[in-house]
């Protein structure tokens, strides 16, 4: 079982999601999430904003999977979130554990689903 932790930016959510969709991949939890990389907080336009300061808007994606659907998720992720501009994001490759479905107490793979 791996952990997937995905930052990218936001107006590539629904395309990511949308990719994820058609892998089969279902199970996402989604957060707005603040920071910066590389781009040291370089100002950006977002929607005809400028975001200016040390902090960028981004989409934080976290994905439970069992092993068989690490790689479709990888690349599910950076075939949709990549734009070849510095920003694009990271994607986080942990292991998991332990997982317990809270409402049938399943565990390990069984609980991912």
């Amino acid at each position: 079982m791996k952990y997937i932790i995905a930052i990218i930016q936001p107006d590539r959510l629904g395309d990511v999601l949308e990719e994820l969709q058609k892998r089969e991949i279902h199970l996402v939890t989604v957060s707005n999430v603040m920071g910066r990389g590389r781009q040291k907080g370089i100002a950006e336009v977002y929607r005809s904003h400028t975001e200016a300061g040390s902090l960028l808007r981004k989409v934080k994606l976290e994905i439970a999977v069992n092993a068989e659907f690490v790689q479709p998720t990888v690349e599910a992720i950076t075939s949709r979130a990549r734009t070849g501009r510095i920003g694009d994001g990271k994607i986080f490759v942990l292991d998991l554990d332990r997982c317990i479905r809270i409402r049938t107490g399943e565990e390990g793979n069984d609980a991912i689903g």
